[in-house]
């Protein structure tokens, strides 16, 4: 593993506002929202790293960002106080509607570009697998709105250097570098930016107010 110190402005050339608008850039088939469930998927992102990285706790109210059938919301729901399960497609909700809610979630049927919740009333946000269905310059604005100043994003997503062994065609991929340029440049801190094999993770904070 590497982990990524500095902008690359030469990654950026390619840059958001061209290759997607708002989440719906590249949606999951929800005919096969059951692969959702696959547990197969904790090789990508285990449930012990997410909660490590996005340090839930009672209280907090934090938002899963293209939540899908609520496989990673499962894991966070039961340390915090409200999980708004976000994503665009309504039939991903009925999918985690059937499969049963956990108390602390409250699905919400947005794109991340307008998310209908008031400034500042997130504590965090995380989104695994879906950055690249989601990532414009108008949703990280928003994001920057929407999380309290401090606010952590935590972002785990299939690199578009990766050795395509899973995930989406490389076309539809981040690099690293352009995350993290697209982020610094809304305004959050990077405080971990960490290459993989296959995917890469990437922390921020809201740095909105200092």
């Amino acid at each position: 593993m590497r982990t990524y110190h500095r902008t690359e402005r030469d990654l950026h050339n390619h840059t958001l506002s061209t290759r997607t608008t708002s989440m719906g850039f590249h949606t999951y088939d929800p005919d096969r929202a059951a692969a959702l469930e696959d547990e197969s998927r904790y090789r990508w992102c285990s449930r012990e790293e997410l909660l490590s990285l996005l340090e839930p706790h009672d209280g907090l109210t934090v938002a899963d960002l293209g939540s899908g059938t609520g496989f990673y919301a499962d894991d966070v729901a039961p340390f915090v106080n409200t999980l708004y399960a976000v994503d665009v497609q309504a039939e991903m909700h009925e999918f985690y509607r059937e499969k049963g809610l956990p108390a602390t979630v409250e699905p919400i049927h947005a794109p991340v570009d307008d998310l209908p919740l008031a400034e500042d009333s997130l504590d965090a946000a995380f989104s695994v697998d879906t950055y690249h269905e989601f990532a414009s310059e108008e949703s990280l604005t928003e994001l920057g709105r929407v999380l309290r100043p401090g606010g952590r994003l935590v972002t785990v997503d299939w690199s578009a250097t990766g050795e395509r062994a899973a995930g989406p065609p490389l076309s539809e991929r981040f690099s690293l570098g352009e995350a993290v340029t697209a982020l610094r440049e809304a305004g959050l801190v990077v405080t971990q930016a960490t290459e993989r094999l296959e995917t890469y993770v990437c922390v921020a904070r809201n740095s909105r107010g200092e």
